[in-house]
C-alpha cells in the first residue's frame, strides 16, 4: 500500500485510551498508524516518537511480506516452492533462513504437529471472507497430508531445497511473530521505549505504560459478535498471541470448520478447545506455540507449555472455562504473571 493511501487510515492520538482490547493508558502524546499486510490490518502505536519511525516499520512489513508470502510469485518462499518442483535449490535471504530455522525447531519439538510444509493442505481450505463453505475433496486432503514433512527441507547456508518436489512451504504460522520481533528490535534501536505492535491480533508490547504500569490486553470472548473480552492479560514488554477457532471458520451441515488444521488428518482440529493465548518474550514463540498448543489439546498443550522456560498460556475450552499454566494467576478477571 502506498504512503498516501496509508495516510487515509492513520490515527494520530493526543489522548490515548485503548478500550476493550488494550485497556486505558495515561494521557500522553502518541502516534498510531495502520496498514494492510499479510492479509490483515497492522497497527503500530508509539508514545513520544515520530512519524518517520513508523514509516520505517511499515517499510519493514513490506520487505518481509515480499520475502515470506507464498502468494507473491517473486517471494523467497514462492521461489523455493516453484524451483523445488524442478529439483532446483533456491538462494534466499538471511532473514528467510533465520525464519525457516526457527520454524524448524518447533517442527521438531512438536513432532510435526506444527509443520511449515503444510502449504498444499492449507491451500485446499478456504476460510477467507468470501469463503464458499466448501469442504475439500477427501482424496485431495489425503494426498496433501501424504506430502507434509518438514524433514524434507534441506538447507545449506542460504540454499534451500524441498527434497520432495510435491511438498509446499507455508510460513503463515510463524512469519507474523518473526516480523513483530524485527519491528520491535528496530524500534528499540531507534530509541523507542514504549509502544504497542499489533499484527492482526499478534500483540507485542514495548516497555510499559507511561506510568510504568502494565498494559491491559483483552482476550476476546470466542464468537462474541460485540468483540467483548473474556479476560484481560496484565503485562509489560511481552508478546501476547491468540489462536482460536472463531478467527476464520464456516459452518457446513451444522459442523464448524476452522483454519487450525491437523497435519495428520488434514481436517480442522476437534478437541473441545476454543482458543489458546501464549504469553512470551518473543512473538515468534507465541505465534507458533498458540497454534501448536491448540493442536495438542488441553492436557498435552499445558504439559508442552510447562516444559518451556519463560512461556505461559491461557486455554479456553468449549464451556468458556479458562485454564492457566502455573506461572499465571487470575484475580477479578485479570490474568497476570505470578
Amino acid at each position: 500500500m502506498n504512503k498516501s493511501l496509508r495516510k487515509s487510515i492513520i490515527s494520530i492520538l493526543i489522548i490515548t485510551c485503548f478500550t476493550t482490547f488494550w485497556g486505558c493508558t495515561n494521557k500522553s502524546t502518541s502516534i498510531s498508524e495502520s496498514d494492510f499486510y499479510f492479509d490483515t490490518v497492522i497497527t503500530i502505536t508509539l508514545f513520544s516518537s515520530n512519524e518517520e519511525v513508523l514509516d520505517e516499520c511499515f517499510a519493514l512489513c513490506e520487505k518481509y511480506e515480499k520475502l515470506f508470502s507464498n502468494t507473491i510469485p517473486e517471494s523467497d518462499i514462492s521461489k523455493i516452492n516453484a524451483n523445488s518442483k524442478k529439483g532446483l535449490s533456491t538462494k534466499v535471504s538471511d532473514e528467510t533462513i533465520e525464519l525457516l530455522n526457527k520454524s524448524l525447531e518447533y517442527c521438531e519439538l512438536s513432532n510435526g504437529k506444527f509443520d511449515i510444509t503444510i502449504g498444499n493442505l492449507s491451500s485446499l481450505w478456504d476460510f477467507g471472507t468470501l469463503s464458499k463453505n466448501i469442504i475439500p475433496d477427501a482424496d485431495n486432503i489425503e494426498n496433501s497430508v501424504s506430502n507434509i514433512g518438514y524433514e524434507q527441507i534441506a538447507i545449506d547456508k542460504n540454499e534451500v531445497l524441498l527434497t520432495n518436489p510435491n511438498i509446499s512451504l507455508d510460513l503463515g504460522g510463524s512469519a507474523k511473530g518473526y516480523i513483530a520481533d524485527k519491528i520491535k528490535e528496530h524500534l528499540i534501536s531507534r530509541g523507542v521505549k514504549k509502544g504497542i505492535i499489533n499484527l492482526g491480533g499478534n500483540i507485542l508490547l514495548i516497555g510499559s505504560k507511561e506510568n510504568n504500569s502494565n498494559y491491559n490486553i483483552g482476550i476476546q470472548k470466542p464468537f462474541d459478535k460485540e468483540g467483548n473480552t473474556i479476560t484481560i492479560v496484565s503485562a509489560k514488554d511481552k508478546s501476547i498471541v491468540t489462536s482460536g477457532v472463531y478467527e476464520r471458520y464456516f459452518y457446513k451441515n451444522d459442523i464448524l470448520y476452522h483454519h487450525i488444521l491437523d497435519t495428520n488428518t488434514g481436517y480442522p482440529v476437534n478437541n473441545d478447545l476454543l482458543s489458546v493465548t501464549i504469553i512470551s518474550t518473543n512473538s515468534i514463540d507465541g505465534d507458533i506455540l498458540s497454534t501448536t498448543a491448540f493442536v495438542y489439546g488441553l492436557e498435552e498443550g499445558i504439559d508442552l507449555i510447562e516444559s518451556l522456560d519463560g512461556i505461559e498460556a491461557v486455554f479456553i475450552d468449549c464451556d468458556y472455562e479458562l485454564h492457566l499454566t502455573s506461572g499465571l494467576e487470575a484475580n477479578n478477571g485479570v490474568v497476570s504473571i505470578k
